[in-house]
């Protein structure tokens, strides 16, 4: 009977340690499970924050120029009035103050938002601000390589240049 122990023990020895191994299998299975499903998670979450700031992007770029145009509305109006004005105008005068009244306005707005327009005349030639257009033959030393005319004005937004003057410099 000994015999017969000594193998029911091994046995019993050999069950207990493929059950170990099985716990640890299992357990090693049960940790992947978990960090797959975390990680599906995560990338789903991150997938929609992906889509949510794509969207919350394209409509700040579609909305973006809507403050600058409700501000611009009343100067759209003014220039209906104008020419309504225009039209049957007798004193060409008052059309001409009407005019430069709502131009100073527009400016102005356009200033309060940012705009500045770029004085080059007399400068020295920049080619960060400004685009030679042509060039012409120099009156004096002191117009060489400097802005004699401007033939479309530039402008910067916030100290951003969003169009180069062209301009004629003297050589």
């Amino acid at each position: 009977m000994n015999e017969q122990e000594n193998t029911q023990e091994e046995n019993l020895e050999q069950t207990n340690a493929s059950e170990t191994e099985l716990s640890t299998e299992e357990i090693l299975n049960q940790q992947l499970a978990e960090a797959n499903d975390k990680y599906t998670r995560l990338f789903a979450e991150f997938d929609n924050y992906k889509k949510r700031t794509t969207k919350e992007r394209i409509e700040l770029i579609q909305t973006a120029g809507q403050g600058v145009i409700s501000k611009l509305l009343p100067v759209l109006d003014d220039l209906d009035r104008a020419l309504t004005a225009m039209a049957s105008a007798q004193d060409v005068e008052s059309v001409k103050t009407g005019i430069e009244l709502v131009n100073t306005k527009f400016r102005k707005l356009l200033e309060q938002e940012g705009l500045k327009e770029m004085n080059v005349i007399g400068q020295p030639f920049d080619a960060d601000f400004q685009e030679a257009i042509t060039t012409i033959p120099a009156s004096s030393e002191e117009q060489k390589n400097t802005v004699i005319d401007v033939v479309e004005k530039g402008y910067l937004l916030n100290d951003k240049v969003i169009r180069f003057a062209k301009v004629v410099i003297g050589k």
